[in-house]
């Protein structure tokens, strides 16, 4: 009987206590890092030009190849001439931002105002929304010291090409056969249209770029060549039965080598009239330097509705 009360007597007892008991739970949705410590725990943020969603674009997010956040100040590598040692690696400050709760603001130093929402998609992949325009573009994030810029500038060669007013024939080699292009002396990749277009001209020592005439005008294509990263093949569509091929070897940031396929004859060519894709600054902040708006990146893949416009509709 004595035990049989005691143990009624705990029981009695640990009823009291936890019917008097509360749990509470606190629930922290605060994000585990600040915006501003997001954007800039990576040195460079990748332009993914490719996982872009929706059918607009914004212009400073296509034409980049990367965005760096620094204290308020965005860069960004616009051109693949010096692209790794132009900026220390961060290109050029194309405008400034302010960040708070999952928004950036940013003043880009041409297009003006813009705003987006960020979201975190991965450990370093941030999606920058657009509501204005309803776009979202994608951006993979890495330090300078494992970028690697030279698979950026082999990977988007056919930019390089347009970042030259003209390519003017330096060199041909004495061993070749004769051929018809033996007579070109200058090159022009053009940017903009669904087409990657060239010009070509039999002119000779024009000082002025702008005053070469373009004898014809065709499309152009840059293709990889199996196993080897740093040469392309080059062809140029004359007309529909004629095609020009060659491999590309670029020699430094203002040089390149044409491996003619068919005669085996090997030409230089110097690009003249370099084109910065941003606008400087003088120090009164007004603008000195036009900027070249033909060139945007192009998306290889098919454009698709934005994922975040139907979870806001």
């Amino acid at each position: 009987m004595k035990t049989t009360k005691l143990l009624l007597g705990f029981a009695f007892i640990a009823t009291l206590f936890t019917s008097c008991y509360t749990e509470e739970v606190y629930i922290n949705d605060e994000p585990a890092i600040s915006l501003n410590q997001l954007l800039n725990s990576y040195d460079l943020w990748y332009v993914d030009i490719n996982a872009t969603q929706g059918y607009n674009e914004t212009s400073f997010l296509q034409m980049a190849f990367t965005i760096s956040f620094n204290n308020g100040r965005l860069y960004a590598n616009n051109n693949l001439v010096g692209i790794g040692s132009q900026g220390n690696g961060y290109g050029v400050q194309i405008g400034t931002y302010s960040a708070y709760d999952m928004i950036i603001d940013i003043d880009h130093i041409i297009d003006g105002y813009d705003s987006f929402d960020v979201y975190q998609i991965d450990n370093n992949t941030i999606e920058l929304y657009n509501p204005y325009n309803d776009t979202s573009y994608f951006l993979d994030g890495y330090q300078r010291s494992n970028f690697d810029y030279d698979f950026v500038f082999y990977d988007n060669i056919h930019y390089f090409l347009q970042e030259y007013e003209a390519w003017e024939k330096t060199y041909t080699s004495n061993f070749g056969a004769l051929n018809d292009f033996d007579n070109e002396n200058y090159l022009q990749f053009l940017a903009g249209g669904n087409d990657d277009t060239f010009r070509s001209s039999q002119d000779q020592n024009i000082y002025n770029t702008n005053n070469i005439y373009w004898d014809f005008t065709g499309n152009y294509n840059v293709g990889d060549i199996s196993g080897n990263m740093y040469s392309k093949r080059l062809t140029l569509d004359y007309d529909f039965f004629y095609n020009e091929f060659f491999k590309l070897t670029v020699i430094d940031d203002s040089t390149i080598e044409l491996l003619h396929s068919s005669s085996g004859t090997v030409y230089e060519f110097k690009g003249r009239g370099y084109i910065a894709y941003y606008r400087s600054e003088n120090s009164k902040n007004k603008s000195t330097t036009k900027i070249e708006s033909g060139k945007m990146r192009k998306q290889k893949t098919k454009k698709v509705e934005n994922t975040r416009h139907s979870e806001r509709s």
